[in-house]
């Protein structure tokens, strides 16, 4: 299917600068672009490519000025990154969804299933489990006993859903996650050994949260563990039992969250953070890379990194110091022959 960058630009609420007829039918990245593709500029660092870019539309901000010929047709939006996820969403939105349920699908006597639902082969859905209109199951994931699925949710191959866990409107997961297993509760004994603290709690998650390939959300001692609307959770995180992750926060990949940590809303946590347990973060803090959070962060949009993390600045100022370390013990040790 081909698009004028008229239509384009109509459907993103932009303006055209260049041949508005141009047609386009791919996407591509600025840096190899070719003829008939549609790509974007957000990054400041890869201006240098719209001015040898084969591609025949690309989507800009508004205030992007060249300091040299274009020859590529610009649409011009307030917010360049923005308007191309709405261009994929839409592409996405064109695609034709599966539908219908597999003969060698698993359902139970007792589920319920709701309306353009797809199911594929070897999927299970357990007894008193409820699945929403237009829900996707894709091949070969399990949802366990009274399950609740909600409308327009994917589940994509391999996700396991355990027994009594909920599940929102508009959510995705992706192959591998696994929901609800068995929070790590462990109480020593006398004998030196472990006896298992039976964990009898479930996991929500609530509206338009994402989840990411292979990450794990344990299921609570007691009560809940509890991702909130919005959360956008990466590949291969670790959320303990009875965490609660605040709405529209963003976790980057390989993330530990220990049990019973409280993060608030609008958070952004960096990959590789390490976060111990029964710690309280507020709104809008931001987590950089590979910080380990040892005590609760009480101040909101506060910004820290380091290992124990603290305020980025200090860590910056610190770590100039840091890096001059060895130097610095040599010049004292020359001060104190002297």
């Amino acid at each position: 299917m081909k698009f004028t960058a008229q239509q384009i630009a109509e459907a993103l609420g932009g303006t055209v600068e260049g041949n508005p007829q141009v047609e386009v039918s791919n996407l591509s990245k600025i840096e190899e672009g070719t003829p008939g593709t549609l790509s974007f500029l957000a990054n400041p660092k890869y201006t240098p490519f719209i001015y040898a870019t084969k591609a025949s539309i690309v989507i800009v901000n508004e205030d992007f000025a060249a300091d040299q010929p274009v020859s590529t047709t610009l649409i011009r939006v307030k917010n360049a990154y923005a308007s191309f996820a709405d261009l994929l969403a839409m592409y996405q939105q064109t695609k034709t969804k599966r539908q219908g349920i597999s003969p060698k699908a698993y359902i139970a006597e007792s589920a319920e299933i709701g309306a353009n639902v797809y199911i594929g082969e070897f999927a299970s859905i357990g007894e008193h489990t409820v699945v929403g209109d237009n829900c996707q199951i894709y091949p070969n994931t399990t949802v366990g006993y009274n399950c609740k699925i909600g409308s327009d949710t994917v589940l994509y191959s391999h996700v396991s859903v355990y027994d009594d866990c909920r599940i929102g409107n508009q959510c995705t997961l992706h192959s591998g996650t696994v929901i609800g297993a068995d929070g790590f509760g462990f109480a020593p004994q006398d004998t030196q050994e472990y006896r298992k603290v039976p964990q009898i709690g479930n996991v929500i998650i609530e509206d338009m949260v994402e989840i990411g390939a292979n990450t794990t959300i344990d299921r609570a001692t007691l009560g809940s563990t509890v991702i909130k609307k919005g959360a956008k959770i990466d590949n291969l995180i670790q959320i303990a039992h009875n965490v609660e992750i605040g709405e529209n926060t963003v976790i980057a990949a390989q993330t530990g969250i220990s049990g019973s940590t409280k993060i608030g809303r609008n958070c952004m946590i960096g990959g590789q953070v390490g976060i111990v347990g029964h710690l309280t973060i507020a709104d809008k803090v931001m987590i950089a890379a590979q910080s380990g959070i040892g005590k609760s962060i009480t101040e909101e949009g506060a910004i820290v990194e380091g290992s124990p993390a603290f305020n980025i600045r200090d860590y910056q100022r610190s770590y100039v110091h840091f890096r001059r370390l060895d130097q610095l013990v040599k010049r004292v040790n020359q001060l104190e022959r002297k």
